[in-house]
């Protein structure tokens, strides 16, 4: 790999194959971690997996993936919430007390189920991916044309603007109403500063490609007047911690039953993931040019990125860490400073596997408020949306045409109005071979309980239990939190 050096125009920016400075690629990757951490960690507790556990296979999974694909395609890998259902409603039905006992924070029976399915959504998911390789993309882009990823992309990055602004207004962890307006007063500095720090510090060197760091170190020192930092979980936890790793348990039966439903979600994952990389395809050719290089075109390798997604999650099922998926807030990263830098990447992981093992760091990265995070998060997911668009705009797509107007106009409308404006997020269709039963049915075990079919496939697979969560059968419910994160995705009822 070559050292990263400035043209003779100054721009700056990392391609893929570059190495930053050490201090560079420190503090780039410690903004890397920041974009990832919370979600991340957010998903292990809703689904009580051990946090430990999920930092160090999302480092370990993404310095894996990075090497499947031979370091060509930067991505970084996070917890999934496409599979939060369904691993909610596997354990609880095959491992009641995960969810029937309040005071439990890790279930590591369930944990050892679902890692079965976890393994499972990886050989489904490469195989498929393997297929893909084969026919070419030419041939997955008849299927997958420019105005589907780009709709699906301004699709992916709307509908969790209400995750973010949950997140921003303190509704995300329960927050009373009278509270949020002191969340809003963190959270609005936090985006501005943010926003202000990405514009006028551009091709100012290292520090202007830090705006998010900058961001979230500003919205931290203002959120402490207001309350919202405490350094008790800091104090209390042990300076060093061993992740509690559990196998998968192949030889129980009840895992397999785990397995087709939670390997469905890496089929339907393959617009999401295609619409991450392509959008970025796009921008790290355009930094390319500016720099008088040759264009990498990595939207030719969607084969190639499936395999490393797939690799991720072998990692994770192995270990006992959440399903993984290539993170769009932390593409959307990559884009606003024209970071792409696979070594980079590489150490932000490394990052993810110390906060593993040693507490009081992911303890202090855990003590920055929700409400910086959502202010962040509002810059970073509306930029996946953008990114959608400018992937329409450089493919130069035919929004005169009909049939291309036709397709946007439906992704669009039904993606993110279904998200916003329909009950739960839902349309009340049934899905052949998935929900065979009629209108609403969910097959659990030998009972059924009323469902709806959603606005696309991944968010199908999301929900696709949701009434079945809130039976007797699973414990009475479902956290509080797990509504809220999502925003319009998940909504009580």
């Amino acid at each position: 790999m070559a050292t990263a050096e400035m043209s003779e125009r100054k721009i700056l920016g990392y391609m893929p194959e570059d190495i930053p400075p050490i201090g560079a690629m420190i503090s780039l990757g410690i903004q890397q971690v920041l974009t990832m951490f919370p979600t991340t960690v957010l998903v292990a507790i809703l689904t009580k997996f051990d946090v430990s556990v999920t930092l160090l296979a999302s480092g370990l999974g993404t310095i894996i993936a990075l090497l499947v694909s031979d370091r060509r395609i930067p991505m970084y890998y996070g917890s999934s919430f496409s599979t939060i259902t369904v691993v909610i409603t596997a354990m609880s039905l095959y491992a009641k007390d995960c969810f029937g006992d309040p005071t439990t924070f890790y279930c590591p029976d369930g944990v050892r189920l679902v890692q079965v399915g976890i393994i499972g959504t990886a050989i489904v998911g490469i195989l498929v991916e393997l297929l893909i390789m084969r026919i070419g993309k030419a041939a997955l882009d008849k299927v997958l044309p420019p105005v589907i990823t780009g709709s699906v992309a301004i699709v992916i990055g709307i509908a969790l603007a209400g995750a973010a602004l949950n997140m921003a207004g303190g509704t995300a962890i329960g927050t009373a109403p009278e509270m949020q307006g002191k969340f809003w007063l963190v959270a609005f500095p936090t985006l501005l500063v943010t926003v202000a720090f990405s514009v006028s510090l551009q091709g100012k060197g290292l520090i202007g490609m830090l705006p998010i760091l900058l961001g979230a170190i500003v919205g931290y020192l203002v959120a402490i007047p207001f309350g919202l930092v405490s350094f008790d979980p800091v104090v209390r936890v042990a300076w060093l911690r061993v992740p509690n790793i559990t196998f998968p348990a192949f030889g129980d039966p009840r895992a397999w039953a785990v397995v087709v439903s939670i390997a469905l979600i890496a089929v339907a994952t393959i617009p999401e993931s295609t619409a991450h990389l392509y959008p970025m395809s796009l921008y790290i050719d355009r930094l390319a040019k500016e720099l008088g290089r040759k264009p990498l075109e990595i939207k030719r390798l969607i084969g190639l990125n499936l395999v490393a997604d797939g690799s991720d999650d072998i990692v994770v099922g192995f270990l006992g860490g959440c399903a993984g998926t290539n993170y769009g807030e932390n593409n959307s990263l990559m884009a606003i400073t024209r970071n792409y830098s696979v070594p980079v990447l590489m150490a932000a992981g490394v990052m993810a596997i110390l906060l593993g093992f040693v507490g009081k760091l992911a303890a202090l990265v855990n003590t920055i408020p929700v409400a910086v995070t959502g202010g962040l998060s509002i810059y970073l997911f509306g930029v996946i949306g953008m990114q959608g668009i400018a992937l329409i705009q450089s493919e130069k797509v035919n929004l005169f045409e009909p049939r291309q107007l036709a397709v946007g106009a439906i992704i669009l409308v039904t993606g993110i109005g279904g998200n916003l404006f329909l009950p739960n997020g839902l349309f009340p269709f049934t899905i052949p071979v998935l929900f065979p039963s009629g209108p609403g049915d969910c097959l659990l075990g030998d009972r059924r309980y009323p469902i709806q079919s959603s606005v696309s496939p991944a968010s199908a697979l999301y929900l696709w239990c949701e009434r079945a969560r809130e039976s007797e059968l699973l414990g009475g419910g479902v956290p509080d939190q797990l509504w809220k994160t999502r925003g319009g995705l998940a909504s009580r009822p």
